[in-house]
């Protein structure tokens, strides 16, 4: 079963002075040691960082007419930082693999499985 782990994480912090990115090189350590891990047991197999909620566009199309907003579109104070495509057997190693992922300290985890038409 394939999942998509979509973490959201506080607007405030994705959207801080692009001068404070350094980022901490034992956090760095121990998302990459996850990131290894998944990747040997099959389990990873795509995924990505994103840019700043406020470098955000957001488009609709309504009447034929194309409306584009800036930033994200949302009533939350969390917004997707970054996904992980993750092969699981079921829901249960995808919670568990999931809940081990070092942002989940700070963050938040959707899991959606993928349909297959």
């Amino acid at each position: 079963m394939r999942f998509m782990m979509i973490h959201y994480i506080d607007e405030s912090v994705l959207n801080g002075d692009e001068s404070e990115d350094i980022e901490d090189p034992e956090e760095v350590r121990i998302r990459e040691a996850w990131d290894k891990e998944m990747q040997e047991r099959g389990i990873l197999v795509g995924g990505g960082v994103l840019d700043r909620p406020r470098k955000t566009k957001t488009l609709r199309v309504r009447d034929g007419k194309v409306l584009i907003t800036d930033g994200p579109f949302a009533e939350t104070k969390e917004q997707i930082a970054g996904y992980a495509v993750l092969e699981c057997t079921d829901l249960a190693e995808a919670i568990e693999v999931s809940s081990r992922h070092p942002t989940g300290k700070f963050g938040t985890f959707e899991l959606r499985q993928y349909v297959d038409y």
